[in-house]
C-alpha cells in the first residue's frame, strides 16, 4: 500500500511539473508560428514580451528559471492534493 502511495506521489509530482512547461511552452510557440505571418510580427512580440517578463520576475531576471520556479510550485501543490486525497480515502474506508 506503501509503494502505491509514493508511486502515485511521485507521478503527480511529474506531471504537475510537465504541466505548465506544455502550457507556457505551447502557448509561446503558437505565439512563434503565428509570427511569420506577415504582418503579425509586432503583435505576437508585443504579447510574447509581456509574458517573459512576467516568468523572469519568478527567475531572477531569466525567464527560464521563473518557468521551472513556477514548476515546482505546481508540483508541490499537486503532492498537497495528492497527500490530501490519499488522507480522505483512508478516512472514508475506515467509515464504511
Amino acid at each position: 500500500m506503501f509503494t502505491n502511495f509514493i508511486r502515485s506521489l511521485l507521478l503527480t509530482a511529474l506531471f504537475s511539473f510537465i504541466a505548465p512547461i506544455f502550457l507556457v511552452g505551447g502557448f509561446l510557440l503558437c505565439l512563434t508560428l503565428v509570427g511569420y505571418i506577415p504582418g503579425l510580427q509586432v503583435i505576437t512580440e508585443n504579447i510574447a514580451s509581456p509574458i517573459l517578463h512576467f516568468l523572469a520576475t519568478f527567475g531572477s531576471g531569466s525567464s527560464v528559471h521563473g518557468l521551472l520556479v513556477i514548476c515546482l510550485t505546481w508540483s508541490f501543490v499537486g503532492v498537497l492534493f495528492d497527500i490530501y486525497v490519499y488522507y480522505r480515502c483512508q478516512i472514508l474506508r475506515l467509515d464504511s
